[in-house]
């Protein structure tokens, strides 16, 4: 992969002059970037996945959803369906994607809708649901819409100011872009993080005056869930246990077990994989499979004794309080 990756500077080099015409095209009001009457808040990050996107969203559900009538957009990568399309009862993973169906399962009571079309999505949203805040989820690229606010994520280890455009890196958009942001966001860090890192990290980042940094580590669950009730982390260390992923970066949570004495098989698939029967009939052949709660999605139901491990972000220092003084203006 990393020879391959080389091979394709020349590539990345014509990608990112597309990607730099784009912006100037937008900047320079070729293409238009339009607002909404609704306040929206846009998370996403320059680079291919791995940032933690959903459980950010779910952060801010969790945050602001006591105060405000919240909705939530999102493409709906990997679905199987096409256009506007709002979460219900009868809704299936393969109609909305893994991730908007995390989210409408674990809140319910907010609105949940998919359409790759932001415009179309929000316009739609206002005149159905007239939310008081609608949630932009991986849309930080996506620049028809111009949001209320924006939470660019980086993460910890693999911050965007490191990295190239694709397929040599994981850029998708230009380093300059982050300046788009209202908060930028360092994500996956390690919970005793030092001040004097997070300093370097911020210097490093050089974000313009109306920035802030903000960093967070990911929590694990001690408990895990399954459809035939919970079982505790530590009594994996007596079991075969069998991990299944199709994230985008699944090497935190395997350190983490690690870390754990949680011995274990892992099968990584890619971001987003649909299970094939055969893939499947394997994980019944196991005695305890382990997933994440995306992947749980598209298993539940298919895989016997199926567990899965939640995680969420926790804001470093004041990292909260000023989150949620940043937001309170909308």
């Amino acid at each position: 992969m990393k020879v391959l990756r080389k091979i394709g500077f020349p590539i990345s080099l014509v990608y990112g002059l597309v990607v730099y015409i784009r912006n100037i095209l937008f900047d320079r009001g070729f293409f238009k970037s339009i607002s909404f009457s609704t306040p929206t808040i846009c998370v996403g990050n320059l680079s291919v996945g791995g940032t933690g996107k959903t459980p950010m969203i779910e952060y801010l559900i969790a945050l602001l959803k006591e105060d405000r009538k919240l909705a939530v957009l999102s493409r709906g990568y990997g679905r199987k369906s096409k256009g506007f399309i709002k979460a219900g009862p009868t809704t299936t993973v393969e109609q909305i994607g893994d991730e908007p169906f995390q989210i409408y399962k674990k809140y319910p009571e907010v609105t949940m809708v998919v359409d790759a079309d932001r415009r179309h999505g929000i316009s739609l949203l206002e005149a159905q649901e007239e939310p008081d805040l609608i949630l932009l989820d991986d849309a930080y690229q996506h620049r028809k819409v111009q949001p209320s606010f924006a939470i660019l994520l980086t993460a910890h280890g693999q911050l965007y100011v490191d990295d190239w455009f694709l397929p040599t890196g994981n850029l998708r958009d230009s380093k300059k872009e982050a300046q788009r942001a209202d908060i930028i966001m360092v994500t996956k860090c390690p919970p005793n993080i030092r001040l004097k890192e997070q300093e370097k990290i911020i210097k490093k980042l050089q974000p313009l005056k109306h920035q802030k940094v903000l960093f967070s580590s990911l929590v694990y669950d001690t408990v895990l869930q399954g459809e035939g009730g919970n079982l505790e982390l530590q009594e994996l260390r007596t079991k075969k246990v069998l991990l299944v992923t199709g994230i985008a970066n699944p090497r935190p949570l395997v350190t983490y077990l690690k870390d754990a004495s949680i011995a274990m098989e892992h099968l990584e698939f890619g971001d987003h994989h649909f299970f094939t029967e055969k893939e499947i009939d394997v994980f019944n052949s196991k005695e305890l499979v382990l997933t994440t709660e995306k992947d749980f999605v598209r298993l539940k139901g298919k895989v016997d004794n199926l567990f899965y491990i939640r995680i969420e972000h926790k804001l470093l220092g004041e990292g909260r309080k000023q989150l949620k003084e940043a937001l309170s203006s909308l």
